[in-house]
């Protein structure tokens, strides 16, 4: 009986034993849906803001989100859409460098943050935007509206109609220059898309966002005056990487910025928006910034080798020269050996004439240990009219003289 007993207990033990293992097992498993980076459910970098987005600028991979959707106020980050308008009008010759534009009264009105323009008074087109990139002008940013539209609500229509094209939906804007007003929102991510937007189509604007300090000289009727610009940003000194870009700060924004930074080709932007100080939204940004230079590597290929011509069917001639529409970029956030990534050339299986210009006539297939990991496309540089009877017979009689 003793010897049953001791059995029946031994068997007891073994079995509590085996069950704390599994618990202890079950503790140690990460949950689904829990991001394993060391420890479970631990994110991979801490933000104290409320919404943050890192973006890769080439690709556009957001990185990193933290609430990212929630539409917010941005303060003067604002501007960035208004230097993008600014930048349109340069690019497609409505405006130029060296344009006088006048302030007016309501220009010169603005409140916050500001380089004191008055009523009368002309600057460059240049001058302005280093007041609005570098000193977060809202006069400035007014006059510049005014000039490009006849009114800050025309410009701000604009604004609107530029941010739906970019896919901003979480975003509407009321003024030029974001100071509070009810309405006047965006998000995260809506922030770090027309930041892209404006580094990658306009890098020039690091020209303007990286200047330190400089002067600028008042001209009006009282006589001339210096006013010195110093740059809102500060990381632009206290972080080596730095490209720019703005910052913002209001009572209901509370302090936000669109960081960018460049590190062995890399173009970072990260976006911090409700910081609880300025010291906090730097802070943050480095964070972020400093997380995606460990993850990120980009693989480009620009080459064009292998890519002359494509055959073409019933044309007048019979292949169209072609060459590829942009070098191709891969952003890897695994670690992967990029060295390994292999390209095949495929053209399209039959091209028929007429073929225009710019037309899609194949492809580059890009692959990675066996996966394919995107293409860029092929295109005609040149036009190739469809051939008449006529052309078909001069090209007979030529071929029985040969």
């Amino acid at each position: 009986m003793k010897r049953i007993t001791a059995i029946i207990l031994s068997f007891f033990i073994l079995t509590l034993n085996l069950l704390a293992s599994n618990v202890i097992y079950a503790e140690e498993m990460p949950q689904e849906g829990q991001e394993d980076s060391g420890q479970s459910g631990t994110p991979a970098v801490e933000i104290s803001a409320p919404s943050a987005v890192l973006m890769e600028a080439s690709t556009g991979k957001v990185i990193y989100e933290k609430d990212k959707d929630t539409a917010r106020h941005p303060a003067s980050v604002t501007k960035i859409m208004t230097m993008l308008l600014i930048f349109d009008a340069l690019a497609d010759g409505r405006l130029q460098p060296e344009d006088e534009v006048t302030v007016s009264e309501y220009a010169a009105s603005m409140g916050g943050s500001q380089v004191y323009l008055e009523a009368g008074e002309i600057q460059t087109v240049d001058t302005m935007l280093k007041c609005i990139a570098v000193a977060s002008a809202n006069d400035a940013c007014v006059a510049m509206a005014e000039e490009i539209c006849g009114s800050e609500e025309e410009f701000v229509a604009r604004m609107n109609e530029r941010a739906t094209g970019l896919g901003m939906e979480h975003t509407h804007f009321v003024n030029c220059n974001g100071l509070d007003a009810e309405g006047h929102l965006t998000s995260a991510h809506d922030i770090a898309l027309m930041s892209r937007e404006l580094i990658t189509k306009y890098p020039q604007v690091h020209d303007y966002s990286m200047i330190w300090m400089e002067d600028i000289t008042h001209r009006t009727a009282k006589g001339e005056s210096e006013f010195g610009l110093s740059n809102t940003n500060k990381l632009v000194r206290q972080y080596e990487y730095t490209t720019g870009l703005k910052t913002g700060s209001t009572g209901d924004a509370k302090f936000c910025v669109s960081a960018t930074a460049e590190k062995n080709g890399v173009e970072l932007i990260a976006v911090i928006m409700g910081a609880e100080s300025s010291k906090e939204r730097f802070a943050d940004a480095v964070k972020l910034l400093n997380y995606g230079f460990g993850k990120c590597q980009l693989y480009t290929d620009d080459r064009t080798d292998g890519i002359t011509s494509v055959p073409v069917e019933n044309g007048v001639q019979e292949s169209v020269k072609a060459g590829r529409k942009a070098p191709f970029t891969y952003l890897d956030t695994e670690g992967a050996n990029l060295s390994g990534t292999e390209r095949e050339i495929k053209p399209e299986q039959q091209i028929d004439a007429p073929v225009k210009k710019g037309d899609k006539v194949g492809s580059i297939e890009y692959s990675l240990d066996g996966k394919v990991i995107g293409e860029s496309d092929i295109i005609a540089l040149e036009d190739v009219k469809k051939a008449t009877f006529s052309d078909r017979l001069g090209k007979a009689a030529q071929a029985l003289l040969l």
